[in-house]
């Protein structure tokens, strides 16, 4: 019983922090949004860092859970677009958003976010590879295709609040230089 309540906070908070953020998380607005106190929050949880780490968690755990289930494409550049439609989605943006957050505190070193975001990175990067495999990319060439892939993910994502809306103009370039690079010999 307990498990599913500290669960069923986790979940909501997740909700919580997509819509507002982790910058400036209160405990009290949170909690008075979820429909209980701090202290409840503190007993489930131990700490405000474990209920962000556990909300960082949560929003990726989601992400991935989105991209597993996305079906291998017919070709590797597919694989590109396909990612890029998924990861435009409006939920995974927010997820998305959420992550560049923790991201950009863990690059300061400020903990919990900068464990809890590595610790998501070799998940999410095998994630990646995964799909670009199952869409033909040999499996030599999987890891360097899925780090440049999320590489230049993470650099339209920047540019995405300046966009109007329609596919980054180097998403095209980027699809079919995996394509080439699938298909290059060694």
């Amino acid at each position: 019983m307990e498990g599913d309540r500290r669960a069923e906070i986790v979940e909501r908070a997740t909700d919580y922090a997509l819509e507002h953020g982790l910058v400036g998380l209160s405990l009290r607005p949170l909690a008075a949004a979820l429909g209980t106190s701090d202290r409840m929050l503190l007993y489930h949880l131990g700490s405000k860092d474990a209920l962000v780490v556990e909300v960082i968690r949560c929003s990726i755990r989601r992400s991935l859970a989105q991209l597993r289930a996305l079906s291998p494409s017919p070709s590797p550049g597919g694989a590109v677009h396909d990612q890029w439609r998924l990861r435009s989605a409006d939920e995974q943006q927010r997820c998305e958003r959420l992550y560049v957050e923790a991201s950009t505190l863990g690059l300061f070193g400020t903990e919990p976010y900068a464990s809890a975001v590595a610790a998501s990175n070799e998940e999410w990067m095998a994630a990646v590879g995964d799909h670009l495999a199952a869409s033909g990319v040999p499996e030599g060439q999987v890891p360097r295709l899925a780090a440049l892939v999320e590489a230049a993910f993470m650099g339209f994502e920047l540019d995405l609040p300046f966009d109007d809306g329609s596919a980054p103009a180097g998403l095209a370039a980027l699809a079919d230089a995996v394509d080439d690079l699938a298909n290059a010999d060694g």
